[in-house]
């Protein structure tokens, strides 16, 4: 059943809906939780070499680690919101806006 279902999906949303659920299932939350996670690492990573920096340059001017860069740019860690404020407006002179829907 599945299968077919995924053959006549029209959006994206319909076919995360049948692989995930509905937003608000347990699944589905996770998945989105890491789909952002994945996002906010890819501009990390796409922001600090626009800058032309190395990760280890980065975490010298924000005070942390390398190792600490790399985790976030990989996708491996979670990151506080203060954190991300440090590391975009210190660290790479961009500025950050939160939208809460």
């Amino acid at each position: 059943m599945k299968n077919e279902e995924i053959r006549n999906v029209k959006s994206f949303d319909e076919l995360l809906d049948i692989k995930y659920g509905k937003i608000g299932a347990k699944e589905r939350d996770a998945f989105e939780e890491r789909a952002q996670y994945f996002v906010i690492s890819e501009m990390l990573k796409e922001t600090r070499k626009e800058a032309q920096i190395t990760q280890e340059q980065l975490a010298e001017k924000v005070g942390t680690k390398k190792s600490y860069i790399s985790r976030l740019e990989n996708g491996k860690c979670d990151i506080q919101l203060s954190t991300l404020f440090r590391i975009f407006e210190l660290g790479l002179g961009r500025r950050v806006n939160v939208l809460i829907s």
